[in-house]
């Protein structure tokens, strides 16, 4: 009895203190290398420095009262695991801070971050604007399921201001827009679609996953929603699966969050905090990124067997300008056609010795795609043409390596 009086009366102190040196902060004041680190945390009383993983399915109640005050909401804290956990929330408020919105709602993957803003906000008879320049599954999952359940969409060019204005309809609820693009990395001005969006009384999601808050903000420049795959950069280092929507604290609280309690794309505390690992190096690493990648996008248009480069750091680029404005740099995602279509592109990326061949990216280590039979594979031939991924496109992630390295290894390849 002795001893668990004396535990408790060091929880009592070490919660107190806790509160004082962490809870109180208000992140929004701190820069976003600080906000990467530190948001977030709150510590137990064990006064730990790293961040906890709670592994759990359930919490136990004081009381049978208290129980029925957090199921019904009247009072806040732990339920269950499925919709609340921990380690998940210092996950999402130290993603909210970096992104700069008020709620962060961490899901299963980047998929199911997509997938539970249209649960959320969608209904019967509802439609949606969404750009070409997407994901292959982004477009399947629009046209293929939201459409079983009545939801009608309507595909435009990324870059094409007039379209996006003119389809919006009196049912239309959202713009969906993934910018850069992936894989052309085209780049939407997200200011003036954002203008567009709200002057006909609807909202914005933007797909930030290729440049991550470290390199440009949406929320900022007048989107309503920012959806992420924390499979790529936020995890950097091709770990973890798992996704993030960050946006208003209303519009996420009431619309969002309760298709996640019930419908359940839930993260794991696990992958949750090998995430906040990798926030803790996420502005380092997406500068470094960006370097190497300009740096082979560069030479890249040297090779005379290369027909096209598309990388935002590029003059060439056809929203370079834009870029400058938008971004802090043109992120880590190349793509270039290679001479001699699918053969030769195919030729090109088995015959590389160091570089991943893996549809995946964000990761430390480069990897190498041919998207037409990856990525964008599922799409028609004419989906495919209309969203401009020829034969002959191969998309690199470049990672951290030496860029010598990647450089040769390719040379390697052409050879």
């Amino acid at each position: 009895m002795f001893v668990r009086n004396i535990n408790d009366q060091l929880i009592k102190i070490s919660k107190r203190k806790a509160k004082f040196t962490m809870n109180e902060i208000n992140w929004n004041d701190y820069g976003p290398e600080t906000q990467a680190i530190r948001a977030g945390q709150r510590r137990t009383h064990e006064q730990e420095h790293s961040d906890p993983i709670f592994p759990t399915s359930s919490y136990v109640f004081n009381s049978a009262a208290e129980a029925a005050a957090r199921f019904s909401g009247k009072e806040p804290g732990n339920i269950y695991s499925r919709f609340t956990n921990p380690t998940v929330r210092t996950f999402e408020q130290r993603l909210a801070a970096l992104e700069g919105g008020e709620r962060c709602i961490a899901v299963a993957s980047g998929m199911a971050a997509i997938a539970s803003v249209g649960f959320g906000l969608l209904k019967s008879g509802d439609h949606v604007v969404c750009s070409r320049g997407v994901f292959g599954n982004t477009v399947l999952l629009f046209q293929n399921y939201f459409a079983k359940f009545g939801v009608s969409t309507t595909f435009v060019d990324l870059t094409d201001y007039d379209a996006w204005q003119q389809s919006i309809r009196p049912e239309t609820r959202f713009l969906f827009v993934e910018t850069p693009s992936n894989p052309l990395t085209q780049i939407a001005d997200i200011r003036r679609l954002a203008n567009i969006a709200h002057e006909k009384g609807v909202l914005l999601v933007v797909d930030n996953c290729f440049l991550t808050p470290a390199l440009q903000k949406p929320l900022a420049l007048g989107a309503d929603i920012v959806i992420h795959s924390a499979t790529k950069y936020l995890d950097g280092q091709g770990r973890c699966v798992g996704g993030a929507i960050v946006g208003g604290l209303e519009l996420l609280d009431k619309e969002i969050y309760p298709y996640l309690r019930t419908g359940g794309p839930t993260m794991s505390p696990f992958n949750a905090w090998v995430f906040l690992k990798g926030l803790e190096t996420l502005g380092i690493r997406m500068r470094a990124h960006g370097e190497n990648a300009l740096l082979l996008a560069q030479w890249l248009e040297t090779q005379d067997w290369v027909d096209k480069v598309y990388y935002p750091g590029l003059a060439s680029h056809p929203q370079h300008e834009l870029s400058l404005r938008q971004q802090k740099s043109g992120g880590g995602i190349v793509s270039f056609e290679v001479k001699g279509g699918k053969d030769a592109a195919w030729r090109l990326i088995d015959s590389t010795q160091m570089l991943s061949i893996t549809a995946n990216l964000g990761d430390t280590k480069t990897t190498i795609t041919h998207p037409a039979t990856t990525t964008h594979g599922r799409l028609t031939d004419q989906e495919r043409i209309a969203a401009g991924i020829g034969d002959g496109l191969v998309r690199i992630a470049v990672g951290l390596e030496d860029i010598e390295d990647i450089r040769n290894d390719l040379l390697r390849a052409f050879r």
